[in-house]
């Protein structure tokens, strides 16, 4: 009786353990999680200039401290934040075609592509409608749920809207966390959370600081998920 030994590679076990970390190591390749932040981020930082020069307040004698009623349109949502994200994004798709072809690998970023663009397009309807809706502006400062969804459809909340799109994608369970807490960052006011004084900015500290945080936060996430991914390789 004699018996005949089994290689390794033909063991079922380990041909299933093969395939399994093959498929793993398909979708970190396939993510582009650092390049998308790192481009969000740089349209969110570039918009503050743009915000600072085109934004219009209304305060008459009202003063910041005294806390009255002061109405503020920013201007950049019109021209800037739509023809913005539109590059933004299609740059994150050229980038993710070229590095799916270089690896021989299918690109799954288009849905993420395309729900960007969406609601980059949404948020500059919503503008367009608030600008001549209302015009004049009403005289009782806006309901709590109102403000939340004004932040929630402008460009800071649609980016984190679509960004659970890339996790969903992606697979990413450290992107879905992130986006969760990027998205509170975007939706709880932090100027009157953290009783800013308005110091020599005026009101504009109190419209710019949620876009500069929301352009950090997506610049730290971009570095920190690249500086994680060289750190797996």
């Amino acid at each position: 009786m004699t018996t005949e030994s089994v290689s390794a590679g033909d063991d079922p076990r380990r041909l299933l353990s093969d395939v399994r970390a093959l498929a793993r190591r398909v979708r970190l390749d396939q993510r582009v999680t650092a390049v998308a932040l790192l481009a969000l981020a740089a349209v969110s930082l570039l918009a503050l200039p743009v915000d600072w020069l085109f934004l219009n307040a209304d305060c008459g004698r009202a003063t910041v401290e005294s806390g009255a009623a002061c109405h503020i349109r920013g201007f950049s949502r019109g021209f800037y934040w739509l023809p913005a994200l539109l590059l933004a994004y299609s740059g994150i798709a050229v980038y993710a075609a070229r590095a799916a072809r270089a690896r021989g690998l299918g690109a799954r970023v288009l849905p993420y592509v395309l729900t960007g663009v969406a609601l980059a397009v949404l948020s500059a309807a919503a503008w367009v409608w608030a600008y001549f809706y209302l015009d004049p502006p009403p005289a009782e400062p806006f309901a709590d749920w109102v403000m939340v969804l004004d932040r929630l459809v402008g460009p800071a909340g649609t980016i984190g809207l679509a960004l659970l799109v890339l996790a969903w994608l992606e697979r990413h369970v450290a992107l879905l966390a992130y986006t969760l807490v990027y998205l509170v960052l975007v939706l709880v006011p932090p100027a009157e959370t953290f009783r800013l004084p308005p110091g020599l900015l005026g009101v504009h500290t109190y419209f710019l600081l949620p876009h500069l945080i929301s352009g950090v936060a997506l610049l730290l996430g971009g570095l920190g998920f690249a500086l994680a991914r060289r750190w797996r390789r």
